[in-house]
């Protein structure tokens, strides 16, 4: 290995740190050296995990690093949201003595990744226009609700970050409405999209049915949820068809995320295409291609034809966060 070739990347969010070597193989190839996850709770610090990482390494000698963090990036520096972490560019290029890190939010490091998903590492919902080009629009539920943008400058992308996810929640119809009161008055006022479009609001909905009367937990049910991850038990039923509440509440679910990857694709003109990255899309597959997701999408009234003409696909690599975070280090080095 040539030393002066390696680069770090990282993507790290309040569960887990996922951290990896790559070698700089070509103008724009990196080759995979060595991966690692650690659970990220259980250290104090990510530069003890990055120490632990190249003690066990040959070598430590870097060229650049890049780090996709959960948490808003101000300046060169961010305190992670779900980690009592603080983190900076330069103390980081100290540590690991390498003039060359920088920090990225990690929708922006998954926005980046996503220009370099392979043709099977993405589910498209529509093709829209063909030779698409422009900004793209990024959109993730997980734990969270992740928002950023790809702006396009004519010759390259260049990932923007954004706390979208925080934004209020705009309901469409009578009973999107009476969801909207539902959780202000569960939540003491504000609701954001991340409170719907997320694994707990996944439950949410759940419960906003269940409690306005749309339909009665089974007994059986009701010890799964409390036994399981309550979001996965609702999208397990749900796929299943086997119970008509965790039915209506993917649907719904679904539903309003389709309508904000709509909202955020006018926001950012994302001629250029809309990916939908983050953990539950790809295990939702089937229920995001039945039409639901693509109907609320496109109702935007007299701007359903510019929506139509965006291109839209499900990000399927569970590692495209860590990919872009490495490809945007390469893209250090060769600046």
């Amino acid at each position: 290995m040539n030393n002066n070739r390696m680069i770090l990347a990282c993507d790290i969010g309040g569960t887990k740190t996922v951290v990896a070597l790559y070698q700089h193989t070509g103008q724009y190839d990196l080759e995979q050296h060595r991966l690692e996850t650690f659970p990220s709770q259980d250290y104090l610090s990510l530069d003890t995990i990055l120490h632990e990482f190249l003690t066990r390494t040959a070598q430590q000698s870097l060229h650049a690093a890049c780090f996709g963090v959960a948490g808003p990036v101000i300046d060169g520096q961010c305190h992670t949201t779900n980690l009592p972490w603080s983190l900076s560019e330069k103390s980081l290029a100290t540590s690991l003595n390498t003039p060359k890190v920088k920090l990225l939010n990690d929708l922006e490091a998954t926005a980046y990744g996503m220009l370099f998903l392979g043709p099977t590492e993405r589910v498209t919902l529509n093709h829209g226009k063909a030779d698409s080009v422009g900004n793209i629009a990024v959109v993730a539920a997980g734990t969270g609700l992740g928002e950023a943008m790809l702006y396009w400058d004519g010759k390259q992308h260049h990932p923007i970050a954004s706390e979208g996810g925080h934004c209020d929640f705009a309901p469409r119809n009578d009973r999107e409405i009476e969801l909207l009161r539902y959780l202000r008055q569960r939540l003491n006022g504000h609701v954001s999209y991340e409170r719907i479009l997320s694994g707990p609001g996944l439950l949410n909905i759940y419960q906003f049915l269940r409690d306005t009367g749309y339909g009665s937990e089974p007994d059986s049910l009701r010890e799964e949820l409390r036994a399981d991850d309550p979001s996965a038990v609702i999208s397990r039923h749900a796929l299943a068809g086997d119970d008509p509440l965790c039915v209506a509440a993917l649907e719904m679910f679904v539903a309003i995320y389709g309508a904000e990857a709509g909202n955020l694709a006018l926001k950012c003109l994302a001629s250029g295409g809309v990916y939908i990255g983050g953990g539950i899309a790809p295990k939702i597959l089937p229920a995001l291609n039945q039409g639901i997701f693509m109907e609320a999408f496109l109702e935007k009234g007299r701007f359903a034809t510019l929506l139509k003409n965006m291109p839209v696909s499900v990000a399927t690599n569970p590692q495209t966060a860590l990919l872009g975070a490495a490809q945007y280090a390469l893209r250090m080095v060769a600046a």
